[in-house]
């Protein structure tokens, strides 16, 4: 494809995508203040057919051109794209800042390809504006708690990195409404129950509903942020989501004098969520890969931000020294990337248990006893060796 022929398809592709988004979404949130919801019954008729998983914004063409890598190295910052409004995960400060365990991941992918955790440029996207960043190249990565799932794999045309999280989907309502932590979907028939739009929650809950034989007002926002905000003023009677966003908001949003309970106890959904970016780009998505990687492999040795220096000097075993670059090899080297690469990610960011540790346990996250303790403790966190 000659460089011009290469412009003219990226411009038309930016074009539809955008044309999509505008058809579909409305005005984004940084337009108005409040986005006017879409109210969909569920279960769907035979007539009017749920939304699908994968929608029509979703699908994009993918326009990146030549090696991701090269591109990225040669920038000298990651752009990374975030939610900006998932508690504990990434979430905007005052000052434009992110904050969490997604935006963490950015930091340690910066901090693997250029030995600086801070050069990345953060964008806070919405759930229906996140793959189409990717495929235009405003972003080279999404670290926003994006479900992993067959359509998305496919159709849409995204690749997608190791689960740094197991969610699941689950339900949040008022305990002063006569629901509690052992009710279930059955429980909520004729609710108003809402969620944000372009989510795989849409489906999950419509399908849900579908098993358990009841009809449901399913109400969509383009925002979480919203979502929370009409359940508080009352316009919602059950909000629905991954249950670690839902752990976050009861923490941080319950107002006083309420109990928010979350159910049903076996979520009604698998949600692993990771670092996601275009397909075909796999000396990128190495390194994406093996940053999450080097941060487990770090947390089964015990090797720290606190220590790494003295188990670089001294380690432990011969995968942590070629982990590290204490062995003289060129694993990181043959991966375009300096040898101490993922020194530099332990010592500026963490392993995967002080990144965990430092966003979610604060929420009431834990990893003790849940699919995200490592797997010799029981749980699904696992890493390929280092070697």
């Amino acid at each position: 494809m000659t460089k011009n022929k290469a412009l003219l398809w990226r411009a038309l592709a930016v074009l539809f995508a955008v044309t999509l988004i505008a058809a579909s979404c409305g005005d984004d949130e940084g337009d108005v203040e409040v986005t006017a919801p879409t109210e969909t019954a569920a279960p769907a008729t035979d007539d009017e057919p749920a939304d699908t998983t994968t929608t029509v914004a979703d699908v994009v063409d993918d326009t990146q051109d030549g090696d991701l890598l090269d591109t990225v190295l040669a920038r000298g910052e990651l752009n990374c794209g975030v939610s900006g409004s998932a508690v504990a995960f990434s979430e905007t400060q005052p000052d434009g800042s992110q904050t969490g365990f997604d935006a963490d991941y950015c930091r340690a992918v910066a901090a693997a390809l250029f030995g600086d955790a801070e050069a990345v440029v953060f964008t806070p996207l919405t759930a229906a504006e996140r793959f189409t960043a990717v495929q235009t190249g405003e972003v080279d990565v999404l670290m926003r708690n994006t479900t992993w799932t067959q359509s998305r794999d496919t159709e849409v045309g995204m690749d997608f990195g190791p689960t740094t999280y197991y969610d699941g989907q689950q339900l949040m309502a008022r305990e002063g409404d006569g629901f509690s932590g052992a009710s279930q979907v059955v429980d909520i028939a004729g609710a108003v129950v809402c969620t944000n739009a372009g989510t795989t929650t849409e489906q999950n809950i419509a399908d849900a509903a579908d098993a358990a034989g009841i009809d449901i007002n399913l109400t969509t926002f383009e925002d979480f942020d919203q979502v929370t905000e009409n359940f508080i003023n009352g316009a919602c009677d059950v909000i629905t989501t991954d249950g670690s966003a839902l752990v976050g908001r009861k923490a941080n949003q319950q107002p006083a004098g309420e109990n928010w309970v979350i159910f049903p106890a076996t979520p009604i959904s698998k949600e692993p969520l990771g670092p996601t970016y275009g397909q075909n780009q796999s000396r990128f998505a190495d390194v994406v890969n093996w940053t999450v990687y080097a941060t487990v492999i770090a947390d089964e040795k015990g090797i720290n931000s606190g220590n790494v220096a003295d188990m670089a000097a001294n380690p432990p075993d011969a995968e942590a020294a070629r982990l590290l670059g204490a062995a003289d090899d060129e694993q990181q080297s043959n991966m375009g990337l300096a040898p101490d690469a993922f020194y530099q990610v332990i010592a500026q960011v963490g392993n995967y248990d002080e990144i965990y540790s430092r966003h979610l346990n604060p929420v009431g996250l834990t990893r003790e006893g849940s699919a995200n303790a490592g797997w010799l403790d029981g749980g699904l966190i696992y890493a390929p060796p280092a070697r």
